[in-house]
């Protein structure tokens, strides 16, 4: 007898937008339908960038209340940013965004207790000035944190308010940079010798652990009948979104999980902590069924959303027809350097690098987004040639997922910088890598590569193949080296 079809919601809350996702997975069917998208606009306070995260909730919520009856929900997000609670569990304060200044400073502070080297040994996560453990030390003197009696990571915190029961998720605990890789725990020693209590964080979570069902209240509030169960996903975004590749059985891929960030890597049995990896930036995060996601954060679409917030344009296909049409490599800059991280006047930054390292200024919202462009497909290069010499893990096919995979111009240029065919799609993969282990925890069979098996069945995919000369593309990544010691 076979499994039953079950009607699954996802809740896959992006850096720029949310969305609510109703799927309908059994052995031979997987369907996604979206019934909700809402923006996530995150506020300038005096005290600084915080999240919207009562209208991120509130967004979750009509999401449910268009989904209809489901058998199960879960929730996934981005990473490190986190809500404190206090002793009655109420909420303190707007959680702060992780483009906020207070980490300025910080690490420099950390490793004087830690070097830097003995900190990527124990957890394997790349340096970024925003990853929980320096949010923490930044916070420490802060009154909001003396008064925290929970810490929850924010697709935790929504679940929370759903459930009301607590729990922290691996695959985004393991973003914190306190988890060990190797034990899939926390790291007792590394958080004492920083003076950050462990005891904040809820008991781990699993993906396909139970997280509770909805309460009364939300019942109330979306109409679903219930109660409903909440499933534990891959509550990292990043997660979900790898645990959806389309990839064969067997084949030796890379990823590109494309969206407001670009992470490129491999998925490894075990983690890569050497020296080498630590001075590539290489991160080891956490997956589904003990994987390890092995990448590299390249700051990704972020450069054009900010470019066209600056434009005051709105309609990114009349920008990439323009930049389809502007002269090729003309300009590149260092798609990681950290002038792009704030938000600001992202052309303007664009056009200070280009001059500063001799460049032609692109002159156009098209050259500008043609420069973004051509320099993200240079970053995943760089990205994906340097995982396969630090894993010693050779590759045969690029996996574009998420937004950008409808990006054609994007995704050719990723296959022609590469040398490598790629493969785009699905574009929502969170979402279904976040359905997929809701169907696993209630019923379907079957393992991660059976999976991505039905995706690839059923999920509209494009193949784009290396074209042009690979000597031009090697000339202009030997600029982006010179961009990037420029920074350094």
């Amino acid at each position: 007898m076979s499994a039953p079809t079950r009607t699954l919601a996802a809740a896959d809350l992006g850096a720029s937008s949310g969305r609510v996702m109703v799927g309908r997975v059994g052995p031979d069917t997987l369907d996604l339908t979206e019934v909700h998208r809402f923006p996530n606009r995150p506020v300038h306070l005096p005290e600084g960038l915080r999240w919207d995260i009562l209208g991120l909730y509130r967004g979750v919520l009509d999401g449910l209340r268009a989904a209809g009856p489901v058998d199960s929900l879960g929730i996934d997000s981005w990473a490190v940013d986190h809500g404190l609670l206090d002793a009655r569990g109420a909420l303190i304060g707007n959680p702060v965004h992780y483009r906020d200044r207070r980490t300025e400073g910080v690490p420099e502070k950390v490793w004087a207790t830690v070097p830097p080297e003995e900190l990527y040994r124990a957890t394997g996560i790349q340096y970024a000035p925003f990853n929980t453990l320096y949010q923490l030390v930044a916070a420490r003197d802060a009154p909001q944190l003396a008064a925290a009696e929970r810490l929850l990571l924010i697709p935790d915190l929504v679940t929370y308010w759903l459930t009301g029961e607590q729990g922290t998720e691996l695959t985004n605990a393991s973003t914190t940079q306190l988890i060990d890789p190797r034990t899939g725990d926390w790291h007792h020693g590394l958080a004492d010798r920083l003076g950050i209590d462990l005891g904040l964080f809820a008991p781990l979570r699993r993906p396909g652990d139970p997280a509770g069902a909805t309460l009364p209240l939300v019942q109330e509030l979306t109409g679903l009948p219930g109660p409903v169960p909440v499933t534990t996903v891959g509550s990292h975004d990043t997660a979900s979104a790898v645990a959806a590749v389309p990839a064969a059985r067997g084949e030796r891929f890379a990823y590109l999980c494309t969206g407001t960030w670009s992470l490129a890597g491999l998925e490894l049995d075990a983690p890569v902590t050497t020296e080498a990896s630590r001075e590539a930036n290489f991160t080891n995060e956490l997956g589904i069924d003990g994987t390890v996601r092995f990448l590299r954060n390249i700051m990704g679409m972020w450069l054009l959303q900010e470019c066209m917030r600056t434009w005051g344009r709105e309609d990114v296909t009349s920008l990439l027809a323009e930049a389809a049409r502007a002269p090729a490599l003309r300009s590149v800059v260092d798609a990681a350097a950290p002038e792009f991280l704030a938000p600001g006047d992202m052309p303007e930054r664009i056009a200070a690098a280009c001059r500063a390292t001799g460049q032609p200024v692109p002159a156009t919202p098209g050259a500008t987004t043609r420069c973004i462009l051509d320099s993200l497909a240079l970053a995943h290069r760089r990205a994906i040639h340097e995982a396969q010499r630090l894993a010693d893990r050779a590759v045969d096919v690029v996996h574009i997922v998420g937004g950008g995979a409808r990006n054609t111009l994007l995704c050719q240029l990723t296959a022609d910088a590469c040398g490598l065919p790629v493969v785009a799609g699905p574009a929502e993969a969170a979402a279904l890598g976040n359905v997929l282990v809701q169907a696993r925890a209630h019923g379907l069979p079957g393992d991660l590569a059976a999976g991505r098996e039905l995706i690839a069945r059923t999920q509209p995919l494009t193949r784009y193949e290396p074209s042009g000369d690979p000597a031009v593309w090697e000339a202009a990544a030997r600029r982006t080296e010179g961009t990037r010691r420029l920074h350094a």
